[in-house]
C-alpha cells in the first residue's frame, strides 16, 4: 500500500542524475588511490578546526598539499581535549570529505502519477524557498510551535537559533534522552549540577578509577583516553564493572562481570560496605552532605551477601573492591558513564553513583572531581525571542519532571496521528542525526513521519532518515565550513575555531548558510544581521577579548581560571540544592513524587533460547555516522556479535557463521551477522557495535555490513524521572537460515500477480 510519504533509498538517479557527472558511488575517490607524498608541515598551509566526527571536538589543524588538496589532520598542542594528539578517529576525519557518496545536490520528493515517490534535483532557491513557504503553512494553521527542532550536530545552533526566532522552542537532541540525561538527572538532584561533558574527572591525579559499562578505549573520548593510558602506566587501581571483558577490564585490577541489570544491587552493597564498616569520609559528609542516617537506614539490609543473589559477583569481591576505593579516598573516582540509559532506573542509578563519590570524599578533590570551569560566548545582537504559547516542557514535564531539555521521543509521539491534544508537532527540521536509528523503537517514529505535514532534513551523508524528507539539504562537512565557537568546560576555560580549508564540494552549504537565508524568507532577517559568518564570529571573539585573525592563526586561547580546581580542606561550599548540601537523600526527588532514595528494581531476564542484547562503540567508528568513511572502513568494515563458547556449542555455530538475530517481539534483523565465539562475554548476554546494517544504498560501503542493534531494540523501558529511553531490556535468539527468502518468495508472487 502507497502512504503519503515513503521512504526513498538515495541513489544515483533518485538523486537528479548525479551518475552523469561522475560516478555516484566509487568504492574510494581519487585522492585516496593516488601514492600521496609525506607532507613537509612547514611548507604546507593549514587552518584551524575542532573535529566533529564525534562530539569530543578536539581542536586541530587541517593541512592542505602543494596541490591544495586536504591531507591531513593533527591535534591542537594548545588544546586540553587532545593535546595534541588526535584519534584514529579523528585522523580519518579526511574520509568524510573525500567520500563521492556524499549528500551533492538540493532535493525534492516529487510524486509520479503512479503514485511512485522520488527525489529530484532542484536548486538551492526552490529549496529554501519550499521550506520557508511549509514553516508560514504551520505557523498559520497551528502555530509556529507545531515546528520541531532535532538535532545532533554542530551546525545546530544556527537552526535552534532560527527556530527560536520563528517562535519555537520545541527542539531536542537525541543525546539527551538516549544518552547522556539520567546522569545529568541524576547528579543534578544530588549535587544540584550536571556533569556536562568533558566529564571534570581528575582521572590525570586518581588513585582508584571505578567504571561502570564504561568501554575506555573503545568509546575514544580523545583527553578521557590519554588520561586512562597515563593512570595505568602509574599503576592507578581501576575497578570495572561489566558483563564483557572489555579492552579496558583487561587493564584492570578487578574485573566484575555482573549480570546485566543488576548494577543498583551492587552500588547499594558498596554502599553499605562503606557506611556499615565506617569507611566513608566522615568530615566530608559530616559537613557537605545531608540526609546520611537516612541513608544509612536505607542500606542496612543491602549486604554483599545480599547483592550476590543479585548481581553473581562474590561477597568477597565486593567488599575489597569497596576496600580498593575507600583506601584511595578522596582520589577516587565512581565514574558515571556517558550513554547511561540502559533499564528504566538509569537516574536513580546514576544517583546512587553520585552518592557513592560523596561517601568517598571525592566531589572537589584532588584525584576526584575538579570544578571545571567554560568561558561565555556572547551572543551576537538580535531582537528578543517571541514568546511561545507552548514549548516542549508543557509535552514533558507533565510526566517526566526532572527533564532538564526537550526529549526528542516526546516529541516525535506529539507527531502520532493518536495525539489528539492541543499540544501538536506536524513539522521537524533534523539536522545532523539518523533518528531512524539513534531514536529506539523505529515503527513509531515512522508512523509520526507519515503524519508530518513536512520534513526538511540536513545532513552531509545519505542516512535511512534523508529518505523520508520532502526537502533534502546537503551540508559541508566540517572542513569546509565555520561553525560557532568551540567552549566547553575544562580546567582551564578556552575556545576554540573552526575554519573551512576548502570550498564546499559539489553544491553543498554550511548550516549557518541555510538557517541565515530561511530566516530572511520567513521576514526574520533581523535575528541574522550579518553579512557574512566571519563578521558574526569576528564579533564575538572581540567581545572575549580576542579576534577571528588570532584565532585563524592560533585555533585554540585558553584563559585564565578564576575559580580554585579543589576545596581546600575545611573550606565552605554551597551546593545549588535545596537544603545547600549534597543531597543523600534528595528533596527535590521527593517533591516531585519519586523515591529520594535509590531502590533496587528486579528487572526481566532472557527467557530460555535468548540472550540480553548489549551493544558499543568501536574505537575507530563513532555511532553510524563514521559507517561509510572510507579511512575508517578499512579498519573495521562490519560488525560481529560476540556469543559465548558454551552458547555457540548448544546452537552448534561456528565462528564466522553468519546468522540472523530475532528479538522478544518477532522482529528479525535485516542482514546477517558473523559469529565471534569468545569467553570475554556472559553466557546469558551476546554483545555487538552499533551503527552497522546500514538500509540506505546510497551508502555504498555502508549498506548491509553487519546487523543493525537498533532493529532489535522494541521494548523500551521509559525512565520516570526525566524521560530517558532504556535500551537494554531486549533479547535476542538466533536463526541459522536466511529467514527473508520465503518473504521474498510471497512478495514476488504478490508483485506478479
Amino acid at each position: 500500500m502507497k502512504t503519503r510519504r515513503e521512504f526513498i533509498k538515495i541513489s544515483a538517479v533518485a538523486a537528479g542524475g548525479i551518475a552523469v557527472l561522475k560516478p555516484a558511488l566509487s568504492w574510494s575517490p581519487d585522492f585516496l588511490k593516488k601514492d600521496i607524498e609525506p607532507l613537509d608541515e612547514s611548507k604546507a598551509k593549514r587552518y584551524p578546526t575542532f573535529c566533529e566526527v564525534c562530539f569530543w571536538k578536539c581542536a586541530g589543524f587541517t593541512y592542505l598539499n602543494k596541490d591544495g588538496e586536504i591531507q591531513k589532520i593533527i591535534g591542537n598542542d594548545k588544546d586540553p581535549h587532545c593535546n595534541g594528539r588526535f584519534c584514529p578517529r579523528g585522523t580519518g576525519g579526511v574520509g568524510m570529505y573525500y567520500d563521492n557518496d556524499r549528500l551533492k545536490f538540493p532535493q525534492k520528493r516529487v510524486v509520479d502519477g503512479d503514485g511512485t515517490h522520488k527525489f529530484v534535483q532542484i536548486s538551492w532557491e526552490e529549496a529554501l524557498d519550499t521550506i520557508a513557504d511549509n514553516m508560514k503553512d504551520i505557523a498559520d494553521k497551528y502555530g509556529p510551535e507545531s515546528m520541531a527542532l532535532l538535532y545532533h550536530a554542530s551546525s545546530g545552533s544556527y537552526f535552534k537559533h532560527l527556530m527560536q526566532a520563528y517562535g519555537s522552542k520545541n527542539i531536542a537532541k537525541p543525546s539527551y534522552a538516549q544518552c547522556l540525561g539520567p546522569r545529568e538527572a541524576g547528579f543534578v538532584a544530588t549535587y544540584g549540577m550536571g556533569v556536562s561533558s568533558p566529564e571534570p574527572t581528575d582521572i590525570k591525579n586518581t588513585e582508584c578509577l571505578v567504571l561502570i559499562g564504561n568501554h575506555v578505549g573503545e568509546n575514544m573520548h580523545n583527553g578521557y583516553v590519554q588520561e586512562v593510558a597515563d593512570a595505568i602506566e602509574r599503576n592507578a587501581s581501576i575497578i570495572t564493572v561489566d558483563p564483557r571483558f572489555s579492552t579496558i577490564a583487561s587493564k584492570s585490577k578487578f574485573w566484575l562481570p555482573i549480570k546485566p541489570a543488576t548494577d543498583l544491587a551492587l552500588l547499594l552493597s558498596w554502599i553499605h560496605v562503606l557506611i556499615y564498616e565506617e569507611l566513608y569520609d566522615k568530615k566530608y559528609v559530616e559537613q557537605y552532605a545531608f540526609g546520611f542516617d537516612e541513608l544509612k537506614a536505607h542500606v542496612k539490609n543491602f549486604t554483599p551477601e545480599w547483592a550476590y543473589t543479585k548481581t553473581d559477583i562474590d561477597p568477597k569481591d565486593i567488599r575489597d573492591s569497596a576496600y580498593e576505593m575507600a583506601k584511595a579516598s578522596p582520589a577516587v573516582i565512581v565514574h558515571p558513564g556517558r550513554h547511561t540509559t540502559w533499564y528504566g532506573d538509569d537516574t536513580q542509578r546514576t544517583r546512587a553513583i553520585a552518592i557513592l563519590n560523596a561517601l568517598l570524599g571525592s566531589f572537589g578533590k584532588k584525584g576526584g572531581w575538579y570544578f571545571a570551569e567554560k568561558k561565555s560566548v556572547p551572543h551576537f545582537p538580535s531582537p528578543e525571542y517571541p514568546h511561545p504559547k507552548w514549548t516542549w516542557k508543557d509535552i514533558t514535564r507533565k510526566t517526566y519532571k526532572g527533564a532538564g531539555t526537550g526529549i526528542s521521543n516526546d516529541l516525535i509521539k506529539a507527531s502520532l496521528p493518536e495525539n489528539k491534544n492541543e499540544h501538536k508537532v506536524k513539522g521537524w527540521i533534523v539536522v545532523g542525526t539518523n533518528l531512524m536509528t539513534t531514536i529506539p523503537d523505529v515503527e513509531t517514529t515512522k508512523r509520526a513521519i507519515e503524519n508530518l505535514d513536512f520534513i526538511a532534513v540536513v545532513d552531509t551523508m545519505p542516512m535511512e532518515i534523508t529518505g523520508y524528507a520532502d526537502i533534502l539539504l546537503p551540508e559541508c562537512t566540517y572542513l569546509e565550513r565555520y561553525d560557532d565557537i568551540r567552549s566547553s568546560q575544562h580546567r582551564i576555560p578556552n575556545i576554540a575555531l573552526r575554519m573551512p580549508a576548502a570550498n564546499p564540494r559539489w553544491e553543498s552549504k554550511p548550516g549557518w548558510w541555510m538557517a541565515k537565508e530561511i530566516a530572511n524568507r520567513l521576514g526574520l532577517g533581523d535575528y541574522f544581521a550579518y553579512d557574512s559568518v566571519e563578521e558574526e564570529l569576528d564579533w564575538k571573539f572581540k567581545q572575549m577579548g580576542t579576534s577571528l585573525e588570532e584565532m585563524q592563526k592560533i585555533g585554540v586561547k585558553q584563559f585564565d581560571k578564576e575559580t580554585d580546581l579543589y576545596l581546600a580542606d575545611g573550606e565552605e561550599h554551597y551546593f545549588n540544592t535545596d537544603t545547600g548540601k549534597i543531597e543523600l537523600y534528595s528533596l527535590d526527588l521527593e517533591a516531585k513524587g519519586y523515591d529520594p532514595m535509590p531502590k533496587f528494581i528486579e528487572h526481566k531476564q532472557p527467557d530460555s533460547g535468548f540472550y540480553r542484547l548489549i551493544y558499543g562503540r568501536a574505537p575507530m567508528h563513532t555511532f553510524g555516522r563514521t559507517i561509510n568513511n572510507p579511512n575508517l572502513t578499512d579498519l573495521m568494515d562490519e560488525n560481529k556479535i560476540w556469543v559465548n563458547p558454551k552458547v555457540a556449542k548448544i546452537w552448534g555455530v561456528e565462528a564466522e557463521q553468519e546468522i540472523w538475530l530475532k528479538n522478544q517481539d518477532g522482529k528479525i534483523s535485516t542482514f546477517p551477522i558473523k559469529v565471534r565465539i569468545t569467553e570475554r562475554i556472559r553466557h546469558d548476554s551476546v554483545y555487538m557495535i552499533h551503527g552497522f546494517g546500514n538500509t540506505e544504498k546510497g551508502l555504498s560501503r555502508g549498506y548491509g555490513r553487519g546487523a543493525s542493534d537498533s532493529e532489535m531494540i522494541t521494548n523500551v523501558k521509559i525512565d520516570p524521572i526525566m524521560g530517558g529511553t532504556g535500551m537494554r531490556e531486549n533479547f535476542v535468539t538466533f536463526l541459522l537460515e536466511n529467514p527473508h527468502l520465503e518473504e521474498n518468495k510471497i512478495e514476488n508472487k504478490e508483485a506478479e500477480s
